[in-house]
């Protein structure tokens, strides 16, 4: 028995996932049975924070099981958005009902990109947050050139972002850093399930708005458009002239591949977006969506953020240095 009790004692004191450079949160309150892989890494909108806030979330308000994997530093085992070719973890897209990737740029070997691969083949649902439009840029090496974001591929032109997402990576239509975007519902499509709970301006943030070709491709539905402000805080006037006419959407659903699997894109989502709720419950009820359960979807799902969270302005090489993994999950 003092064995025993001394192997739980050690237990809770050294939990399995502190020497682990990935980090995953356990449901809480009413299970939902489903799998929700959070895949981070970008220099400068700090996925790295938006993304584990995402997780607790949806895990201690919703009942997901919730995994989030970062760009890692091989030498320490830190957090570093700047090392573009590893992410450990990708192996959890086995088990995986629904990938949430914001990433740009990654060069990953082909080991761990398989994994995103054998993914797409299954046709489960995807969610694509800001540079996910330009998640990779693999080079002439890699076995899965056709997802990287200038792909000219037959079949796969512009890659994961323009095939998968629905849009590659194109230019900023608002000013970097210097106009912010307040999200306006659409119109036509303000009965879908994702809107739900959200009026105009519920959306805030000072990530400007992407240009995107428009129309969407295939069968994409626009849900929000980006009004360009003319500065950074939500009570700026709006820009006058053409770049708000017509606005850009910057949130929108669409399917991928032969089994039609349900995507949602925002090319919103620097870790200070999601400070205005209307963002985070844009994507608790993407996630719903996602998976299959639009009839959950009610206006006054929980999105009140778990713990501590305080992001840092986006900016390349702005993140903190010298966090692991497990540091994130003692607040």
């Amino acid at each position: 028995m003092k064995t025993l009790l001394s192997c739980l004692l050690f237990a809770a004191a050294a939990p399995a996932w502190a020497a682990d450079p990935w980090i995953v949160v356990e449901p809480a309150g009413a299970l939902r049975n489903k799998h929700v892989v959070f895949v981070s890494g970008d220099e400068e909108y700090r996925s790295e924070e938006a993304m584990p806030m995402l997780a607790k979330i949806l895990a201690k308000h919703h009942g997901f099981k919730c995994t989030v994997l970062f760009a890692i530093d091989p030498k320490d085992g830190t957090i570093s958005p700047n090392t573009t070719n590893n992410i450990p973890g990708l192996d959890a897209l086995k088990t995986a009902d629904l990938m949430i990737i914001f990433t740009r740029f990654r060069n990953l070997p082909d080991d761990q990109m398989k994994h995103v691969a054998d993914y797409l083949e299954t046709g489960k649902p995807i969610i694509g947050l800001r540079t996910a439009t330009h998640a990779f840029n693999l080079d002439g090496k890699s076995g899965f050139k056709h997802l990287t974001w200038t792909s000219k591929e037959k079949g796969w032109e512009d890659g994961f972002g323009r095939v998968v997402l629905g849009e590659t990576w194109k230019t900023h239509h608002g000013a970097h850093g210097s106009q912010a975007t307040l999200g306006l519902v659409n119109k036509d499509n303000k009965d879908h399930p994702i809107l739900t709970g959200i009026k105009d301006g519920d959306i805030f943030g000072p990530s400007d708005v992407y240009g995107v070709r428009l129309p969407l491709p295939g069968d994409s539905v626009p849900l929000v458009m980006g009004q360009i402000l003319t500065k950074m805080t939500k009570d700026s006037p709006p820009l006058a002239g053409a770049k708000n006419e017509p606005m850009m959407p910057v949130a929108w659903v669409k399917t991928y591949g032969e089994k039609k699997g349900r995507v949602f894109t925002t090319t919103m989502g620097s870790s200070q977006d999601f400070v205005e709720p209307g963002l985070r419950r844009l994507l608790v009820n993407a996630t719903f969506w996602a998976l299959g359960l639009d009839a959950d979807i009610k206006p006054d799902l929980n999105v009140e953020i778990v713990g501590k969270y305080e992001p840092h302005a986006f900016k390349n090489n702005g993140y903190v240095k010298g966090i692991k993994p497990a540091d994130l999950l003692k607040d």
